[in-house]
């Protein structure tokens, strides 16, 4: 028996061979389902999601999956399924963060309300404090130049810790954090620089800014800024049993009070608002033109090899490097009838994925944001996880286990693909 929520009323409904018996959590559905249940019976041919589901605590896996209708008028409708989702449990969103900050430095920009300062500005980066370093050229820029496109561009094509970076010290704790609770979501923190080791104290001191034209003359200037406001994790959520620090191992948990949070809901959110903001209330929306909102859609969904500026060349940089859903590590070229929408992390054991799913050829169309941990020593920082055997895996069948449900489910009516239809090259 399996328990389910239908139009708010608790109910129960009788399944056959229910893997979700071994899960965390609920998974919400409609017995008036159109085809297969989510997760009732996952075939053998899926082992290593199999697994992963099997075992909660070990691997304390999150899945958050949305079906998508579309209405008489064309207009998407969501219904959401989950496993072990829990915006309590604290786990490290890595690079995922990266997303929600991109989005609001565009956000931030349009309300600067200067005409001849656009996302395409130079933007130099200077410093004050022994742990700030500058940024005044960006050699992957056509003109070799750093600004807030070029940085977008190279936080959704190949994750870059430096942009991403760039940005936070533009916007600041206080700016990023107070604009995502207005929008709704709650369950984030965002506090820290990426791959650099500062302290809680210098994260939130922010580098001086200038933007400038092509000639040199300055278009704006921001001063170097602090935040008195301390952004931390109150519950004081600590991971593993041991970690390793400046080479020497410590024998206890990694404190995470200063470290991101984002919460798989909140990433699942954010995803969903950038495709579908008509679906959310103006004050839960960004706050950007159609330009902007078109512009993130298609470094989102651009493949690394599809880019000009900047250059990505294999091998490092296959078309799967920041696709984890159904392709996994596959090296193979993902067929151009796909295209993922998404933002991926891989940090202190964690991978993660928040992604809008589309195949133009037959009109198959979903979200679905995971998080698993892959950790069997509990030791951090020992390069010692299993990504490759058990991570990667575990997004690939998951991916193309749901994309099969998805072809087996009847829908009324075809989405209408043209806005997210882009040319790459």
């Amino acid at each position: 028996m399996v328990y389910l929520v239908l139009n708010g009323i608790p109910m129960t409904c009788m399944l056959q061979k229910p893997i979700c018996l071994f899960l965390m959590g609920f998974i919400f559905f409609s017995c008036s389902q159109k085809g297969p249940v989510p997760f009732e019976d996952i075939p053998e041919n899926y082992p290593v999601l199999r697994q992963v589901l099997e075992h909660p605590e070990t691997y304390k896996a999150q899945i958050l999956y949305t079906q998508i209708d579309r209405d008489s008028m064309g207009n998407p409708v969501f219904k959401d399924f989950n496993i072990g989702l829990d915006d309590q449990v604290y786990f490290y969103p890595a690079s995922t963060v990266k997303l929600p900050v991109a989005i609001l430095a565009l956000e931030w920009l349009a309300a600067q309300n200067i005409e001849s300062l656009t996302a395409q500005s130079i933007m130099l980066s200077d410093s004050i404090r022994p742990s700030q370093i500058p940024a005044l050229v960006d050699s992957s820029a056509q003109n070799n130049l750093p600004s807030i496109a070029h940085y977008i561009k190279k936080i959704l094509l190949a994750s870059d810790n430096d942009a991403y970076n760039r940005l936070y010290e533009l916007l600041g704790q206080d700016y990023i954090n107070t604009k995502l609770k207005e929008k709704g979501l709650n369950q984030t923190i965002i506090n820290h620089r990426l791959s650099m080791p500062m302290t809680e104290v210098e994260n939130r001191h922010f580098n001086p800014i200038r933007f400038v034209d092509s000639v040199g003359n300055v278009l704006m200037e921001i001063t170097a800024r602090e935040t008195s406001e301390i952004y931390a994790n109150t519950e004081k959520p600590a991971i593993g049993k041991a970690y390793f620090s400046n080479g020497e191992l410590v024998n206890e948990p990694m404190d995470f009070t200063f470290k991101n949070k984002f919460a798989l809901s909140n990433l699942h959110g954010i995803v969903q608002r950038i495709i579908f903001p008509e679906n959310f209330s103006p004050e839960e929306r960004f706050q950007i033109s159609e330009s902007d909102r078109e512009f993130i859609l298609k470094y989102m969904s651009m493949l690394p090899l599809e880019s000009g500026y900047p250059k990505y060349e294999l091998p490092e940089f296959y078309d799967s490097y920041s696709k984890f859903f159904k392709f996994g590590t596959d090296k193979n070229l993902i067929p151009e009838r796909f295209r993922i929408f998404n933002k991926t992390g891989n940090a202190y054991g964690h991978l993660l994925d928040g992604s809008y799913f589309v195949d133009f050829e037959t009109g198959t169309e979903f979200f679905v944001s995971a998080v698993i941990y892959t950790n069997a020593d509990e030791t951090l920082n020992d390069d010692i996880y299993e990504y490759d055997s058990i991570g990667f895996p575990f997004f690939a069948e998951l991916g193309e286990y749901l994309y099969q449900l998805e072809l087996k489910r009847k829908k009324e009516r075809s989405p209408d693909f043209s806005e997210f239809r882009f040319r790459y090259k």
